[in-house]
């Protein structure tokens, strides 16, 4: 495996600190239900765990080691594992999470064009596969669940 050509081009200035901007909470805890602290707690970890799939593969790259590169690709899997796991958790306790997911995930229809079909803009254009079912999950895409400010 060829060693990566010198990127001089990119800018990779401030990388650790815009990574680390949303590691902390933002508000006082005490003013923070226990839930929301348990959901910034899952995002953290999310965020950490994809940050280390992508370290994982760009140290797999790097090696010359074809030893060293197939376990660095395992590690890789294994942080994907835990990502998984994670948002898994963070769907199940977060409705409009969980209705854009089943909206969006395991389709085949170009994404965009299943959001517009789950805002209503597309129907009738006879390309389903949102995964969205008649009146399900994507009855709530687009919404907070706070109402239309389009008729206020």
């Amino acid at each position: 495996m060829p060693l990566p050509p010198n990127r001089s081009d990119l800018d990779t200035e401030g990388c650790e600190r815009v990574a680390s901007a949303s590691t902390s909470l933002h508000e006082s805890p005490d003013r923070l239900q226990p839930s929301t602290v348990d959901r910034h707690r899952a995002l953290v970890s999310l965020q950490e765990e994809l940050e280390a799939v992508d370290w994982y593969a760009q140290r797999a790259e790097g090696t010359s080691d074809r030893e060293l590169a197939s376990i660095l690709v395992h590690n890789g899997g294994e942080e994907k594992e835990h990502a998984m796991m994670l948002l898994e958790w963070l769907r199940r306790n977060d409705a409009v999470l969980d209705g854009h997911m089943r909206t969006y995930l395991f389709t085949e229809a170009p994404i965009v064009r299943i959001e517009v079909q789950a805002e209503g803009h597309g129907e009738g254009s006879g390309e389903g596969g949102s995964g969205g079912g008649s009146g399900g999950p994507a009855t709530i895409i687009g919404s907070l669940g706070i109402g239309s400010l389009k008729d206020a």
